[in-house]
Protein backbone atom coordinates (compact mmCIF):
# COMPACT_ATOMS: atom_id res chain seq x y z
CA UNK A 1 0.00 0.00 0.00
CA UNK A 2 2.68 2.08 -0.66
CA UNK A 3 1.16 5.48 -0.95
CA UNK A 4 4.03 7.44 -3.33
CA UNK A 5 7.49 7.18 -3.89
CA UNK A 6 10.04 10.03 -4.64
CA UNK A 7 9.20 13.88 -3.54
CA UNK A 8 6.17 14.80 -1.46
CA UNK A 9 5.75 18.61 -0.76
CA UNK A 10 4.68 19.86 2.72
CA UNK A 11 2.75 22.38 0.66
CA UNK A 12 1.84 25.85 2.54
CA UNK A 13 -1.30 27.04 3.19
CA UNK A 14 -2.00 30.49 1.32
CA UNK A 15 -3.82 33.02 3.19
CA UNK A 16 -5.68 36.35 2.67
CA UNK A 17 -4.76 39.51 4.33
CA UNK A 18 -7.60 39.07 7.09
CA UNK A 19 -5.90 35.09 7.99
CA UNK A 20 -8.56 33.12 5.68
CA UNK A 21 -7.61 30.54 3.99
CA UNK A 22 -6.82 32.32 0.06
CA UNK A 23 -8.23 28.72 -2.14
CA UNK A 24 -7.85 30.58 -5.24
CA UNK A 25 -4.01 30.28 -4.56
CA UNK A 26 -3.84 27.02 -2.96
CA UNK A 27 -5.53 25.84 -6.38
CA UNK A 28 -2.65 27.73 -7.81
CA UNK A 29 0.20 26.04 -5.61
CA UNK A 30 -1.48 22.51 -6.54
CA UNK A 31 -1.47 23.01 -9.90
CA UNK A 32 2.12 24.46 -9.49
CA UNK A 33 2.70 20.90 -8.34
CA UNK A 34 1.28 19.07 -10.37
CA UNK A 35 2.95 20.47 -13.37
CA UNK A 36 6.52 20.44 -12.14
CA UNK A 37 7.29 16.92 -10.83
CA UNK A 38 5.77 16.80 -6.80
CA UNK A 39 5.28 12.84 -6.61
CA UNK A 40 2.48 14.01 -4.17
CA UNK A 41 0.81 16.57 -2.00
CA UNK A 42 0.75 16.77 1.82
CA UNK A 43 -1.90 19.33 3.37
CA UNK A 44 -2.45 20.64 6.67
CA UNK A 45 0.92 19.08 7.90
CA UNK A 46 3.43 21.65 9.85
CA UNK A 47 4.92 23.25 6.91
CA UNK A 48 0.48 24.32 6.23
CA UNK A 49 0.02 25.85 9.42
CA UNK A 50 -2.49 23.21 10.78
CA UNK A 51 -2.04 23.93 14.19
CA UNK A 52 -3.83 27.28 13.79
CA UNK A 53 -6.83 26.10 12.08
CA UNK A 54 -9.96 25.07 13.38
CA UNK A 55 -11.17 21.54 12.63
CA UNK A 56 -13.49 22.60 9.87
CA UNK A 57 -10.79 25.24 8.12
CA UNK A 58 -8.67 21.82 8.32
CA UNK A 59 -11.15 19.38 6.49
CA UNK A 60 -11.96 22.08 4.45
CA UNK A 61 -8.48 22.95 3.39
CA UNK A 62 -8.17 18.99 2.68
CA UNK A 63 -11.07 18.39 0.76
CA UNK A 64 -10.35 21.29 -1.67
CA UNK A 65 -7.21 19.74 -1.86
CA UNK A 66 -8.67 16.26 -3.12
CA UNK A 67 -11.16 18.32 -5.28
CA UNK A 68 -8.57 20.11 -7.19
CA UNK A 69 -5.56 17.60 -7.41
CA UNK A 70 -8.12 15.45 -9.59
CA UNK A 71 -5.90 12.21 -8.79
CA UNK A 72 -3.27 14.18 -10.66
CA UNK A 73 -1.23 13.12 -7.56
CA UNK A 74 -2.19 11.34 -4.29
CA UNK A 75 -2.89 13.53 -1.44
CA UNK A 76 -1.90 12.55 1.77
CA UNK A 77 -3.92 14.83 4.92
CA UNK A 78 -2.24 16.00 8.36
CA UNK A 79 -4.64 14.42 10.59
CA UNK A 80 -2.61 14.19 13.73
CA UNK A 81 -3.39 15.79 17.40
CA UNK A 82 -3.18 15.60 20.59
CA UNK A 83 -6.07 14.20 21.44
CA UNK A 84 -7.06 10.92 20.12
CA UNK A 85 -10.68 11.20 19.39
CA UNK A 86 -9.91 14.55 17.60
CA UNK A 87 -7.12 12.50 15.60
CA UNK A 88 -9.64 9.73 14.58
CA UNK A 89 -12.63 12.46 13.38
CA UNK A 90 -10.16 14.14 11.41
CA UNK A 91 -8.52 11.29 9.85
CA UNK A 92 -11.48 9.50 9.09
CA UNK A 93 -13.25 12.40 7.56
CA UNK A 94 -10.21 13.04 5.30
CA UNK A 95 -10.47 9.29 4.45
CA UNK A 96 -13.85 9.85 3.60
CA UNK A 97 -12.92 12.65 1.17
CA UNK A 98 -10.85 10.78 -0.77
CA UNK A 99 -7.54 11.36 0.44
CA UNK A 100 -5.51 8.49 -0.69
CA UNK A 101 -3.22 8.40 2.65
CA UNK A 102 -2.86 10.24 6.54
CA UNK A 103 0.01 11.67 8.05
CA UNK A 104 -0.61 11.60 11.84
CA UNK A 105 2.00 13.53 14.09
CA UNK A 106 3.00 11.97 17.75
CA UNK A 107 0.83 13.64 20.05
CA UNK A 108 2.18 16.85 21.19
CA UNK A 109 2.03 18.00 24.68
CA UNK A 110 1.01 14.93 26.70
CA UNK A 111 4.04 12.94 26.13
CA UNK A 112 2.49 9.64 25.53
CA UNK A 113 4.80 6.84 26.86
CA UNK A 114 5.62 4.77 23.83
CA UNK A 115 2.83 2.10 24.90
CA UNK A 116 0.04 5.20 24.73
CA UNK A 117 1.63 5.68 21.51
CA UNK A 118 0.75 2.23 20.20
CA UNK A 119 -2.84 2.43 21.25
CA UNK A 120 -3.34 5.82 20.10
CA UNK A 121 -1.92 4.74 16.42
CA UNK A 122 -4.08 2.04 16.77
CA UNK A 123 -7.14 3.48 17.50
CA UNK A 124 -6.84 6.08 14.88
CA UNK A 125 -6.46 3.54 11.95
CA UNK A 126 -8.36 1.11 12.94
CA UNK A 127 -11.44 3.48 12.69
CA UNK A 128 -9.72 5.67 9.14
CA UNK A 129 -8.90 2.81 6.98
CA UNK A 130 -6.71 4.18 5.10
CA UNK A 131 -2.93 4.15 4.63
CA UNK A 132 -1.09 5.73 7.64
CA UNK A 133 2.50 7.32 7.83
CA UNK A 134 3.38 7.76 11.00
CA UNK A 135 5.31 11.10 11.66
CA UNK A 136 8.20 11.41 14.10
CA UNK A 137 9.68 14.41 15.17
CA UNK A 138 10.40 15.23 18.62
CA UNK A 139 12.28 18.02 18.01
CA UNK A 140 8.15 19.51 17.74
CA UNK A 141 6.45 17.08 19.55
CA UNK A 142 8.59 16.55 22.66
CA UNK A 143 8.03 12.67 22.11
CA UNK A 144 10.01 10.27 19.92
CA UNK A 145 8.52 6.81 18.21
CA UNK A 146 10.99 4.54 18.90
CA UNK A 147 12.11 2.00 16.75
CA UNK A 148 10.48 -1.27 18.31
CA UNK A 149 7.37 0.87 18.63
CA UNK A 150 7.40 1.48 14.97
CA UNK A 151 8.18 -2.44 14.17
CA UNK A 152 5.30 -3.02 16.58
CA UNK A 153 3.28 -1.18 15.05
CA UNK A 154 3.76 -1.82 11.18
CA UNK A 155 3.79 -5.49 12.20
CA UNK A 156 0.22 -5.42 13.40
CA UNK A 157 -1.77 -2.64 11.67
CA UNK A 158 -2.18 -3.23 8.04
CA UNK A 159 -3.23 0.54 7.53
CA UNK A 160 0.19 1.61 9.00
CA UNK A 161 2.54 1.72 5.74
CA UNK A 162 5.16 3.98 6.73
CA UNK A 163 7.31 6.40 8.52
CA UNK A 164 8.32 10.00 8.32
CA UNK A 165 11.42 10.52 10.30
CA UNK A 166 12.72 13.65 11.04
CA UNK A 167 14.48 12.70 13.73
CA UNK A 168 17.51 13.74 12.66
CA UNK A 169 19.06 10.68 14.34
CA UNK A 170 20.53 8.47 11.11
CA UNK A 171 21.47 5.58 13.77
CA UNK A 172 17.59 5.33 14.75
CA UNK A 173 16.89 5.76 10.95
CA UNK A 174 18.92 2.63 10.15
CA UNK A 175 17.26 0.91 13.46
CA UNK A 176 13.90 1.23 12.57
CA UNK A 177 14.82 -0.24 8.98
CA UNK A 178 16.54 -3.29 10.09
CA UNK A 179 14.04 -4.11 12.97
CA UNK A 180 10.84 -4.08 10.17
CA UNK A 181 13.31 -6.21 7.67
CA UNK A 182 12.81 -3.22 5.20
CA UNK A 183 9.04 -3.55 4.86
CA UNK A 184 8.11 0.04 5.91
CA UNK A 185 7.56 2.88 3.65
CA UNK A 186 10.44 5.29 5.12
CA UNK A 187 10.40 9.07 4.01
CA UNK A 188 13.26 11.91 5.35
CA UNK A 189 11.38 14.84 7.14
CA UNK A 190 14.80 16.39 7.03
CA UNK A 191 15.03 18.11 3.51
CA UNK A 192 18.80 17.76 4.32
CA UNK A 193 18.97 13.70 4.88
CA UNK A 194 17.19 12.92 1.52
CA UNK A 195 20.61 11.11 0.23
CA UNK A 196 21.32 9.11 3.38
CA UNK A 197 17.68 7.91 3.78
CA UNK A 198 17.28 7.14 0.52
CA UNK A 199 20.40 4.78 1.21
CA UNK A 200 18.82 2.75 3.70
CA UNK A 201 15.92 1.88 1.75
CA UNK A 202 13.79 4.58 1.96
CA UNK A 203 11.07 5.71 -0.49
CA UNK A 204 11.65 9.39 -0.78
CA UNK A 205 10.91 12.69 1.18
CA UNK A 206 8.11 14.79 2.21
CA UNK A 207 9.87 17.94 1.95
CA UNK A 208 9.67 22.08 2.40
CA UNK A 209 12.23 22.03 -0.19
CA UNK A 210 9.84 21.11 -2.83
CA UNK A 211 7.63 24.35 -2.09
CA UNK A 212 10.23 26.29 -4.13
CA UNK A 213 12.31 23.60 -5.79
CA UNK A 214 9.97 21.25 -6.80
CA UNK A 215 11.59 19.48 -9.90
CA UNK A 216 15.38 19.46 -8.31
CA UNK A 217 13.84 17.65 -5.36
CA UNK A 218 12.25 14.83 -7.37
CA UNK A 219 15.46 14.73 -9.20
CA UNK A 220 17.27 14.07 -5.95
CA UNK A 221 15.09 11.05 -5.70
CA UNK A 222 14.74 10.09 -8.87
CA UNK A 223 18.04 10.03 -9.81
CA UNK A 224 19.23 7.59 -6.67
CA UNK A 225 15.96 5.23 -7.83
CA UNK A 226 17.69 5.00 -11.48
CA UNK A 227 21.52 4.45 -9.88
CA UNK A 228 22.63 7.99 -10.38
CA UNK A 229 23.86 8.04 -6.79
CA UNK A 230 26.28 10.48 -8.11
CA UNK A 231 23.91 12.36 -9.78
CA UNK A 232 21.93 12.42 -6.45
CA UNK A 233 24.30 13.36 -4.35
CA UNK A 234 25.60 16.16 -6.13
CA UNK A 235 21.78 17.65 -5.88
CA UNK A 236 21.57 17.20 -2.57
CA UNK A 237 25.04 19.00 -1.83
CA UNK A 238 24.44 21.63 -4.02
CA UNK A 239 20.78 22.04 -2.12
CA UNK A 240 22.60 22.79 1.23
CA UNK A 241 22.96 26.15 1.63
CA UNK A 242 19.56 26.80 0.45
CA UNK A 243 17.61 24.25 2.67
CA UNK A 244 19.90 26.08 5.38
CA UNK A 245 18.47 29.07 4.86
CA UNK A 246 14.61 27.67 4.85
CA UNK A 247 15.04 26.72 7.76
CA UNK A 248 17.07 30.28 9.18
CA UNK A 249 14.13 30.79 11.24
CA UNK A 250 11.17 28.10 12.59
CA UNK A 251 9.48 26.71 9.50
CA UNK A 252 7.30 27.79 7.39
CA UNK A 253 8.45 30.93 8.40
CA UNK A 254 11.39 31.05 5.85
CA UNK A 255 9.53 28.91 3.26
CA UNK A 256 6.54 31.12 2.75
CA UNK A 257 8.50 33.96 2.37
CA UNK A 258 10.47 32.46 -0.55
CA UNK A 259 6.89 31.37 -2.15
CA UNK A 260 5.95 35.05 -2.12
CA UNK A 261 8.90 35.78 -3.26
CA UNK A 262 8.96 33.80 -6.45
CA UNK A 263 5.27 35.68 -6.89
CA UNK A 264 3.07 33.14 -5.91
CA UNK A 265 1.73 35.38 -3.00
CA UNK A 266 1.45 33.13 0.08
CA UNK A 267 0.29 35.56 2.20
CA UNK A 268 0.70 36.22 5.84
CA UNK A 269 1.16 33.82 8.80
CA UNK A 270 -1.08 33.24 11.64
CA UNK A 271 0.52 34.19 15.13
CA UNK A 272 2.19 33.50 17.16
CA UNK A 273 4.61 33.10 14.04
CA UNK A 274 5.65 36.53 12.70
CA UNK A 275 6.81 37.55 9.54
CA UNK A 276 10.54 36.69 8.26
CA UNK A 277 13.60 39.07 9.32
CA UNK A 278 14.70 41.91 6.82
CA UNK A 279 17.95 40.34 6.75
CA UNK A 280 16.79 36.29 7.22
CA UNK A 281 14.80 37.61 4.37
CA UNK A 282 17.67 39.03 1.85
CA UNK A 283 20.09 35.76 3.11
CA UNK A 284 16.97 33.44 1.87
CA UNK A 285 16.86 35.48 -1.67
CA UNK A 286 20.45 35.03 -2.13
CA UNK A 287 20.02 31.09 -1.64
CA UNK A 288 17.12 31.08 -4.09
CA UNK A 289 19.06 33.10 -6.59
CA UNK A 290 22.49 31.03 -6.59
CA UNK A 291 20.37 27.81 -6.71
CA UNK A 292 18.86 29.37 -9.59
CA UNK A 293 15.47 30.25 -8.98
CA UNK A 294 13.68 33.25 -10.13
CA UNK A 295 12.48 35.58 -7.90
CA UNK A 296 9.25 37.69 -9.17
Amino acid sequence: MTIFKGAGVAIITPFHADGSINYDKLDELINYHCENGTDAIVICGTTGESATMTEAEHMDCIRFTVQQTKKRLPVIAGTGSNCTKTAIDLSTSAAAAGADGILIVTPYYNKATQEGLKAHYKAIVREARVPAILYSVASRTGVNIEPATVASLVKEEEYIVGVKEASGNISQVARIMQMTDGNIDLYSGNDDQIVPLLSLGGKGVISVLSNVAPTETHEICARFFAGDIAGSRDLQLKALPLIEQLFCEVNPIPVKKAVSLMGMEAGPLRMPLTELTEAHTESLAKAMRDFGIKLA
